[in-house]
């Protein structure tokens, strides 16, 4: 597998264009068929928006993808050292594959910065539909659109988070950096998730959810066949070059463990591309005449029928191709039917592109705008009031959370497929562990999908039940349930210089961050004085008026209270754990800042984000100060009862470590003799001798 990596060692460089073709073949037909670049009368902005605005975003999710491909196998799949074993040289040379991929991605990163510049400009002359120009008037407008419009706004991020991430990628080697890096550029896929038709579905965080877990399926998936595409020319081994004949003068032949990699993170990509996908067609096509009866919906049949076909091509990959490129008689076939495969991928991949850019320029046939006669809440919130709470609406009023369903159904098969892994080894693991795992998962999912979501955007009292539950009785399950200690045993650590799941756990565990985040004060002080910085700040508000705002709050008292119980009650790895009688301590601690908080709250006089909780039209239930006190209380309340527990589980667990400690001190003395008890006797013996021929000396100078 070496030059160009035609025939059967690699794929061809025409394929690429064949499979770029494809695309620009792809989004041509579907926008003649939607309609999307047809004239629009008085408000055309000219042919070169009309069909230069698509052209540009094919290029973008092209360019983007390929990015966060070029990320993934830099950070997780290639080994980075040229022989693919560990290396202890600090400055080993670099495997080609490693150095192709960053190189790739950095010229992808500025495609992808300059397609994003063109996608603002071009999107902003077609909203107002005029043609680009270099009159005055049009950049003034242009930078209003940029700093004061949401699209215009979400763009500029997107460009921003290029530039960046292109920047790093020109200058970064450490996997510690590239991770980083990849970070940001799925940050940069959130900007795109917020916009378009998914922000004003009837659903929309429900749509905006789902469109951002399928970005994240597509990047990693089309971005990988990308990447696997460009790097089949150097993932072949090679012989000694030169005169050097030692081993860090030989290359590796990497192709079997990087399409096994790959392959267990395609069929994730794929799961997600594919549920997430169903999930947002029915909620912008609520009837089957939608589906069938529209453009819009037979685009999305199209992109669903091509999505299957990829996955069968995925499966034949992991099923027949993988496991017969070590068989010496089945290798070479299989190589070649390999890269034949990733051809086929390449053309559907570039079709199914092209239709997804023309689908984003289809209008759905649901409304895509606010109803003139909307209510205050649906402004305010984006749903309508749901009706008055009783006690049976606690277990029927829901509105799904499909970014926490994701999250939920992830952890959940992943922990069962680690159970299961371990048990196959012959190992046994707690049944007590499995069962809290599922009852936090559980809890989980009903506090950010379940009644306490839905009514916690219109009432104080429901919304300090749904913080209290995410916070302080979901983190006492899942703590409970070790999920780290079950990685650790379950996944199967790396040979060569790359780092798998197991190898970034163990970096994440020990690394500076986590010292400081898993310090006992530190987590302690997190978990209570986050809530006043929360609660009187206007981030309270913006949690509520805005969608990134709610998400990323669930987020961030999720954690602190995971951490926060992984350092009282968990048994978990951690850099440091505090002593029994501090934890105690920091417990009694914060449920006295509970309480404080709690009676702040009921006491206060002063309407926390009035401007949201006060205008949202509610006319049943307690009114929105009361109901505020009410809240009060139940932070008072809720925060006390799982603390206590908490609390009660460290007594036990000093309990358990004091009997511990007295059974190894008797087996050891069982060992000895009881070595040390004699020593200590014979050390007070020494002392009570020394004392007595003391006092005889003492009274024989009293006598003289």
């Amino acid at each position: 597998m070496r030059g160009t990596g035609q025939g059967p060692g690699g794929v061809s460089r025409p394929w690429l264009l064949v499979g770029l073709a494809a695309l620009f073949i792809g989004l041509v037909a579907a926008l003649i068929f939607s309609g999307a670049a047809a004239a629009r009368g008085v408000s055309d902005p000219g042919a070169l928006v009309r069909w230069g605005l698509p052209v540009s975003k094919a290029v973008h999710n092209v360019a983007v993808a390929t990015v966060i491909g070029g990320l993934f196998f830099a950070a997780g799949i290639l080994p980075r050292d040229r022989n693919g074993s560990r290396s202890k040289v600090r400055n080993a040379p670099e495997h080609p594959a490693f150095t192709r991929a960053l190189a790739v991605a950095a010229t992808a990163g500025a495609v992808w910065t300059l397609s994003a510049i063109s996608v603002l400009v071009l999107g902003y002359a077609d909203i107002a539909g005029q043609g680009i120009s270099g009159d005055p008037e049009f950049t003034r407008s242009l930078v209003y659109f940029m700093t004061d419009i949401d699209t215009g706004r979400a763009w500029l991020a997107v460009v921003i988070i290029a530039a960046v991430v292109t920047t790093a990628l020109f200058g970064v080697r450490s996997r510690g950096g590239l991770a980083l890096t990849l970070i940001l550029a799925l940050g940069g896929l959130v900007p795109l998730a917020l916009i378009g038709h998914s922000s004003s579905s009837s659903d929309h965080e429900g749509a905006i959810n789902s469109l951002g877990l399928h970005l994240v399926g597509v990047s990693a998936w089309v971005g990988g066949i990308i990447m696997l595409a460009l790097l089949s020319g150097v993932l072949g081994g090679t012989g000694a070059r030169g005169t050097g004949a030692g081993a860090s003068a030989r290359t590796a032949d990497i192709t079997e463990p990087t399409l096994r990699r790959f392959s267990s993170l395609a069929g994730f990509a794929f799961a997600l591309v594919f549920a997430s996908g169903v999930i947002n067609a029915s909620i912008r096509l609520t009837t089957w005449d939608d589906l069938f009866g529209s453009a819009y919906g037979q685009l999305i049949l199209a992109k669903t029928a091509a999505a299957l076909v990829l996955g069968g091509i995925g499966l034949m990959h992991r099923r027949w191709v993988i496991p017969q490129l070590g068989n010496r008689a089945m290798g070479r076939s299989a190589r070649s039917v390999l890269w034949q495969l990733v051809v086929a991928e390449l053309i559907v991949m570039g079709a199914t592109s092209g239709i997804a850019v023309a689908l984003g320029r289809s209008a759905p046939p649901q409304p895509t705008t606010f109803a003139p006669d909307a209510s205050p809440a649906f402004i305010l919130s984006g749903y309508e009031l749901p009706p008055e709470l009783t006690p049976v609406r606690w277990l029927t009023e829901w509105r799904l959370d499909w970014l926490w369903i994701a999250v939920a159904l992830f952890a959940l098969v992943s922990y069962v497929l680690g159970v299961r892994k371990v048990q196959r080894r012959g190992d046994s693991w707690p049944w007590f562990r499995t069962v809290n795992w599922v009852i936090g998962l559980v809890v989980l999912t009903y506090v950010t999908s379940g009644p306490p979501s839905v009514y916690g955007r219109v009432m104080f009292s429901a919304h300090m039940v749904d913080h209290m539950a995410l916070t302080m009785v979901t983190p006492i399950f899942l703590v409970l349930g070790a999920p780290v200690t079950l990685a650790l045993r379950a996944l199967t650590p790396r040979r060569d210089s790359s780092r798998g799941p197991r190898e970034w756990l163990l970096i994440v565990i020990h690394s500076k961050f986590s010292q400081l985040v898993t310090h006992p004060l530190f987590a302690a002080a997190n978990f209570a004085g986050s809530i006043v910085l929360f609660y009187y700040s206007d981030a309270f508000g913006y949690a509520m008026r805005d969608h990134v705002g709610h998400e990323l709050m669930n987020l961030h008292f999720a954690l602190t209270g995971y951490i926060f119980v992984l350092t009282m009650i968990g048994t978990d790895p951690l850099p440091r754990r505090a002593p029994y009688p501090m934890r105690l301590l920091l417990l009694l601690a914060t449920m006295g800042f509970h309480a404080f908080f709690g009676v702040a709250i009921m006491g206060g006089t002063g309407l926390l984000a009035a401007d949201y909780f006060g205008n949202l039209g509610r006319t049943w239930g307690a009114s929105a100060l009361l109901d505020q006190q009410m809240g009060g209380a139940v932070a008072w309340g809720i925060g006390e009862v799982p603390t206590l527990l908490v609390a009660i589980g460290v007594a036990i667990m000093w309990s358990r470590a004091d009997d511990r400690e007295s059974k190894r001190t008797d087996r050891a003395a069982d060992r000895n003799n009881d070595a040390d008890l004699t020593a200590y006797n014979d050390m007070f013996a020494k002392l009570a001798e020394r004392d007595a021929r003391l006092g005889e000396r003492n009274s024989k100078l009293e006598g003289r």
